[in-house]
């Protein structure tokens, strides 16, 4: 919602509005801070792409709309100050009335975390203690935290999200076992981007079978699993991977393209014709 086409604010919230009353549950924005220059080969996005930030995409999106679910797909959490990070996203769900889930990745592209300042080498570090920071934020009385890269005492920040406790929060990646660790420890959910229903199952799978050696937060609940498929839907597909168990899929303006024109400007009545596709499968 926030890439391509929909970098154009009006379009965006005609696309979010036509979405909305097609009974979606949710809209998504993706974030690259910067994208690389040269294209690296292989790398399916182009340096010139329009690409709007996700928290005034979000923000956008929130006042154009009335119901759905607003979300971010992923925020890159560690190239993000937290205190200036958890007050935009509590400002967020408050102007949405409380629709926001928040999804949090690590980043991967090392130009981005070069022309952001932050060490790609930190990254981990930085997910779990930037996470701690805006918990602490929404929910401390008052909020004290003290770590290696944010720290801080004797403030306060209000208003607090409108959900107890803050957004959901889900997060991208799962490749790794800290990553997967952290999914299960501390997510609400988990978001698969570009993959099909096979490769959505043995992840799932593994999910399982590591679950069963950290224990889960009650108050989690079940992990909820979102996923990007790769294939075209039709009512076999998308009814396999409720089978599966799968909570939400998020369709690409292009749904089932080839990785080259997943994120390019796709035109407006093709992205709403996707959007009529998907909710006759409902």
């Amino acid at each position: 919602m926030n890439y391509g086409t929909c970098a154009d604010p009006a379009a965006a919230a005609r696309v979010a509005r036509t979405a909305e009353a097609a009974g979606f549950e949710s809209l998504w924005t993706a974030e690259h801070v910067v994208l690389p220059l040269p294209r690296p080969d292989g790398f399916p996005i182009a340096p010139d792409l329009p690409w709007l930030a996700s928290i005034p995409a979000l923000t956008l999106l929130a006042t154009a709309t009335d119901t759905i679910r607003i979300a971010s797909g992923t925020i890159e959490l560690p190239m993000h100050p937290p205190v200036r990070l958890a007050k935009q996203l509590a400002s967020i769900d408050v102007i949405a009335n409380g629709r926001l889930i928040v999804g949090f990745g690590a980043g991967y592209l090392r130009e981005e975390f070069d022309a952001t300042g932050v060490s790609l080498a930190e990254r981990g570090l930085r997910m779990d203690e930037h996470l701690d920071a805006l918990v602490e934020l929404w929910t401390g009385d008052p909020p004290e935290y003290s770590g290696r890269t944010v720290s801080f005492s004797g403030i306060d920040a209000h208003p607090r999200p409108l959900q107890p406790g803050g957004p959901r929060i889900i997060f991208g990646g799962g490749t790794t076992a800290v990553a997967r660790r952290r999914i299960i420890t501390r997510g609400n959910g988990w978001y698969l981007f570009g993959t099909d229903v096979e490769s959505t199952a043995e992840a799932i799978r593994l999910i399982e079978r590591e679950a069963e050696r950290w224990e889960r937060p009650p108050d989690l609940g079940p992990i909820e699993v979102t996923v990007t498929p790769t294939e075209p839907l039709d009512r076999s597909t998308f009814g396999r991977y409720e089978e599966l168990g799968v909570h939400r899929l998020v369709l690409l303006p292009r749904q089932g393209a080839p990785p080259g024109e997943r994120h390019v400007s796709v035109p407006e009545p093709e992205i709403l014709r996707t959007i009529d596709r998907a909710a006759n499968l409902i």
